[in-house]
């Protein structure tokens, strides 16, 4: 049994400990936030044991085996390395800092302390997105992957946070060095990520603020991204980051020399994308079926599941911990590798930096 502790009680952590609720093998035994009522409000809701207002005080008081660290990301850094110091594996929240430097400081901090540390890139652990990882390395591609396409889009409309963020010129999403962008798009880059090859892609990144945000007087937040992404010469990807396209997706499709994948994250359904093409008339009607099929397949896998009380909204991060915490205790290796973690922050610091040179 592991014991755990949140630091950072916002609304990021109700759901992690809502799923800490659902693994056996772990125990919330802490929460701490700076502001002690936010503090007692989770310890009350989730009926938690301790709650702190100050981080050396919940460390020394509990000695937690595992930290989840919550807070806006400016803080990831100090607070990874009072945990990693004190002993305690970490679990940081995307995005997992706010450079490439300081990635690399808490990723070496780890290594040095023979502790273990993940970025929470839930969105990769998903049914649908285990499924295509399972395939493409069954080899259904057909091949290495030759072209990716990862869509992570945000309804800038509906959402209370985002309202809070243009209604708030001194928010603390509006001092990271991509701002909204660096807030949000680590998701989409993580998942082009874990097919790149080389250390040092070429990337290339197009901003600008759309027009309805311009409309309401907005001249600091870039809402619209599109980027290209280059592997060497052998395979490409193109990321595209927008506020105002509809629908509003969030997908991953990836190419090989034979066959294709989609990831529909939003209905989690993957898609086959077989390369074979039928004579005449035929084109028009097989592959119709074959799509039906495809979307019917994934609506009986998420209907069973469901059933079974096993389909959850948060069902990725759920997978991430678990697998996380298994290899804290030596049953299965990191689910993300150091080198992923490192690679999604270089490529977001690429495109900030010509972001903001622009």
């Amino acid at each position: 049994m592991l014991n755990i502790a949140i630091i950072g009680c916002g609304k990021i952590s109700d759901i992690h400990a809502s799923v800490l609720q659902r693994i056996d093998s772990a125990r919330l035994i802490a929460v701490c936030d700076k502001e002690p009522l936010m503090a007692q409000q989770m310890q009350e809701r989730f009926r938690v044991e301790h709650y702190f207002s100050d981080v050396y005080e919940l460390l020394n008081d509990t000695n937690p085996d595992v930290v989840h660290i919550t807070t806006p990301p400016e803080s990831h850094i100090e607070l990874g390395k009072i945990c990693l110091e004190a002993g305690h594996h970490v679990y940081i929240e995307k995005p997992f800092t706010v450079d490439l430097a300081q990635t690399v400081d808490l990723i070496e901090l780890a290594n040095n302390k023979g502790l273990k540390i993940i970025a929470g890139h839930n969105d990769q652990f998903t049914n649908a997105a285990r499924e295509l990882r399972q395939l493409v390395k069954k080899g259904y591609l057909g091949g290495k992957p030759v072209q990716m396409e990862s869509y992570y889009c945000y309804d800038l409309g509906d959402e209370v946070y985002a309202k809070a963020l243009l209604g708030d010129k001194k928010h603390w999403v509006r001092r990271l060095p991509g701002k909204l962008l660096h807030n949000i798009i680590s998701h989409g880059i993580a998942r082009i990520t874990e097919f790149i090859e080389t250390d040092e892609p070429k990337v290339i990144a197009h901003g600008y603020t759309s027009e309805v945000l311009k409309n309401i007087g907005e001249t600091e937040i870039i809402d619209e991204l599109r980027v290209i992404v280059a592997d060497g010469e052998e395979r490409s990807a193109y990321f595209t980051f927008s506020s105002q396209m509809s629908p509003s997706l969030h997908q991953f499709r990836i190419f090989g020399p034979k066959n294709g994948l989609l990831l529909d994250h939003d209905n989690q359904a993957l898609i086959k994308l077989p390369g074979k093409r039928f004579k005449s008339y035929l084109d028009k009607f097989i592959p119709n079926f074959a799509f039906s099929w495809e979307y019917l397949r994934s609506t009986g896998r998420n209907l069973k599941q469901f059933l079974k009380r096993d389909f959850h909204m948060d069902g990725g991060m759920q997978f991430l911990i678990k697998s996380f915490y298994d290899s804290i205790l030596g049953l299965s290796p990191l689910p993300i590798s150091y080198r992923e973690i490192i690679l999604t922050t270089k490529i977001m610091d690429d495109i900030f930096n010509q972001l903001n040179t622009k």
